[in-house]
């Protein structure tokens, strides 16, 4: 690390034009090849896929995406001829847009139940050549901006689908340059310098931009989801400005103490550096914990994802000393720079609030740690409500047309037209037909069943699909009910005796069937990420004990995190006022990306809190000491990494999106959780009453560990010492050590 370091500092012009170079033409062949994302929730062999693809089969013409234009009559009814020529003009101008498939005229099939009993709502599919990933929002703008043209006085159009859903307007940028402020603010009032809070900011904006411009061009070889690019740069940009953060003020300290630029630039690196690569690992293993779920629409959030953190880190230990370099001394403040020179260097002790925080937790670390794990029982206590499944455009915020078409539909026909259930099968002959035509008056009777279509069979007969619509929304668990009711009872009893197969599709079937899957894989997966967070923890610091506490805290900040994601928007506590549209159930791939991020974010404080600890247990063998000078030394620095991330995950909730807000807010509260409640209370409390047993690892284990390191070469070789020490010699080490100038570190709580 210090090679590499001294090598990007003598090179400085040269690594800030490659990592420009390299940002330049990542971004300039995403340009070109534009955007190929998918959100493709379908997983092979579940039931709602088989209906999905003999769907497509049979009927190519239904296989695009289905949207919804809906008009409302404030004042008359739809069936007013003014109304009707009106939109029926304005729905074969849409029929002949580009990607347009099909358009179902409620006006030419009186018959087809798409005017509400009272005629003043009525509503028309839109049907896509391709899938909502697939359709270009240019494409389904064109579909709005025509349908929009027919309003007038007394004539209301709204537009509701997942591929019109991708034309509401957005945050934009504004989120990212939001969170960017704020961190800007906190580096200025931490550092006192302009030029040392921005580098953190610009380091982290290089690598995230190039990182978000690769997963452009990654979209084109593997399943991406949309918004993968968008949880990247809120994963790299809370990751990228903490680690060069913790760089910089390691940097800042080198220079205080005398250090020349380079020397201080160096030593960041192959100190500080080594841990901030190690945190990333650690990220980056659990995001790649994914992969073992064998999810193609998880497989391209994983990699691009760890994509943005591996770039970040090689930003903070390349070109960050490399701009370090650049600025100088001006690294520490005027006032700073003029104490330097007119008293030189000085020990720079840990005083004020953290210096008396740490005593006190010595002091009492039976009492804190019981509070930490009331408040942590608390904030997780509404996980165990949790309920997996389809947020739909009932959730959207108020004023979306999405949520204004919502409303209209299940007000003038029910909430279960928002979300009709398809079922599809093959057709082997006569007895097949009169099953089917059998199987209309089954559903009718069925219990959840607002309305059964006709059965509809292809060109050649050998393929047939009719649409149930339930009388509950798509989300509501009664519409999942539904499905295991048709699927466990109604149908097979139809099937008996045939040759029919029926298959249940649908949003809420595709959706119930992702989130069995996910569940089933779920402790697979939990187990594969904390065994090897807990491995790579017991390699570096070759201790049992710090990777079990490492794990347990893991899970509470997740516990926690889920439970306020829970009772925000499951519940919906405050999700109107926040614009996120009203309670619903969480999106079944939330809980694994959760678990994936928030277990790496959480190893990111665990790795910089115990890594000093453990610098100073290696020099004095003192547990009470190495966890009072860790605490003391890393507080200020950890507190202003949380605040700085707690801003950028909290300001991504203004990017308008309802999955993105989630993330921003599960995040943010995991983060807050982690720094202010179980690092800096409930880990030093836990560290205190276990004593020496925090350091323990069986001899036998320790001579077959290979072995990592995170401290720099002089530490190891203080381990190896402390390690082949006699009971005597450590004495007569701490004895000399009792021997130095005592400082507030030497201060007992």
């Amino acid at each position: 690390m210090a090679a590499l370091a001294r090598w990007c500092v003598q090179r400085r012009l040269v690594t800030v034009l490659l990592w420009l170079l390299a940002f330049g033409g990542v971004a300039a062949g995403a340009a070109v090849t534009g955007t190929a994302y998918s959100n493709d929730y379908q997983v092979p062999g579940t039931e709602s896929d088989r209906a999905s693809r003999l769907l497509r089969s049979g009927f190519p013409g239904q296989s695009g995406d289905s949207d919804t234009v809906v008009w409302h009559t404030a004042s008359g009814t739809v069936r007013a001829a003014a109304v009707e020529q009106t939109m029926t003009r304005t729905l074969d101008r849409i029929e002949q847009l580009p990607g347009v498939a099909s358009v179902t005229n409620p006006y030419d099939d009186p018959d087809a139940d798409r005017v509400s009993p009272d005629a003043r709502t009525a509503y028309a599919v839109v049907t896509f050549e391709q899938q909502a990933g697939d359709v270009s929002e240019d494409e389904a703008q064109a579909v709005v901006d025509t349908a929009r043209s027919a309003e007038a006085d007394g004539l209301r159009v709204e537009l509701g689908g997942s591929a019109v859903g991708a034309t509401g307007s957005s945050g934009g940028h504004l989120a990212e340059a939001v969170g960017v402020a704020v961190a800007a603010v906190v580096l200025f009032l931490a550092f006192g310098s302009l030029a040392a809070s921005l580098l953190p900011i610009a380091t982290a904006l290089v690598g995230v931009g190039t990182a978000y411009a690769g997963t452009v061009l990654l979209g084109h070889a593997m399943t991406v989801a949309d918004f993968a690019p968008m949880l990247g740069m809120l994963i790299g940009l809370g990751v990228g400005i903490d680690y060069a953060l913790f760089i910089v003020t390691r940097h800042r300290r080198g220079l205080k103490r005398g250090l020349t630029v380079t020397e201080a630039a160096v030593n960041a690196v192959a100190t500080t550096g080594r841990a901030v690569v190690f945190a990333g690992a650690t990220v980056c293993i659990a995001l790649l914990g994914m992969l073992i779920l064998r999810l193609g629409f998880l497989n391209g959030v994983a990699v691009a994802a760890s994509l943005t953190v591996v770039l970040t880190v090689a930003a903070s230990v390349t070109l960050l000393p490399a701009l370090l370099s650049f600025i100088g001394p001006r690294a520490l403040s005027r006032r700073e720079r003029r104490r330097l020179a007119e008293h030189g260097p000085e020990p720079e002790l840990p005083t004020g609030f953290a210096a008396r925080w740490s005593a006190f937790v010595e002091r009492r670390p039976r009492l804190l740690g019981a509070l930490a794990l009331t408040v942590v029982t608390l904030l997780a206590l509404p996980t165990l409500g949790l309920r997996l499944g389809t947020s739909d455009a009932g959730n959207d915020p108020q004023g979306s047309t999405t949520r204004q078409a919502y409303d209209l539909l299940a007000a003038g026909f029910g909430p279960g037209v928002n979300g009709p259930l398809t079922l599809v099968t093959e057709v082997g002959g006569a007895e097949d037909r009169l099953a089917l035509d059998n199987l209309d008056t089954a559903l009718q009777g069925t219990e959840g069943v607002a309305a059964v279509t006709p059965v509809t069979y292809d060109s050649g007969g050998d393929t047939a699909y009719l649409t149930v619509v339930p009388d509950s929304a798509p989300q509501s668990r009664a519409t999942s009910d539904l499905v295991d009711r048709l699927r466990g009872e109604v149908l097979p009893r139809a099937e008996n005796g045939t040759g029919l197969d029926v298959h249940v599709g649908g949003v809420t079937a595709g959706y119930d069937d992702f989130a069995d899957v996910i569940v089933g894989k779920l402790p697979l997966f939990v187990g594969v990420v904390v065994g090897l967070g807990c491995l790579l923890l017991l390699l570096a610091f070759r201790s049992v004990g710090i990777p079990l506490k490492a794990a347990a805290m893991n899970v509470a900040a997740v516990a926690g995190a889920s439970g306020v994601v829970v009772a925000v928007f499951q519940w919906g506590w405050g999700s109107e006022l926040l614009g996120l549209g009203s309670a619903g159930p969480i999106e079944p791939f939330l809980p694994v990306i959760m678990v994936s991020v928030l277990f790496g974010l959480s190893m990111d404080y665990q790795v910089f809190l115990v890594s000093r600890m453990y610098e100073e247990w290696l020099e004095t063998g003192d547990n009470r000491r190495a966890v009072r000078v860790g605490l003391a030394e890393t507080s200020r620095v950890i507190n202003s990494a949380a605040v700085i991330m707690i801003s950028v995950f909290l300001a991504f909730v203004l990017s308008g999106d309802r999955v993105i807000a989630m993330f921003g807010i599960a995040l943010a509260a995991a983060v807050a959780l982690d720094a202010f409640v179980l690092r800096t209370l409930l880990v030093p409390a836990l560290m205190h009453m276990l004593g020496r047993a925090n350091w323990w690892l069986p001899r036998w284990l320790d001579a077959r560990l290979p072995r990592i390191s995170i401290e720099p070469p002089e530490c190891r070789a203080a381990h190896e010492r402390l390690a082949a020490a006699t009971d005597a010699e450590v004495a007569d080490v701490l004895a000399q050590e009792e021997g130095r100038q005592r400082d507030v570190r030497d201060t007992t709580g």
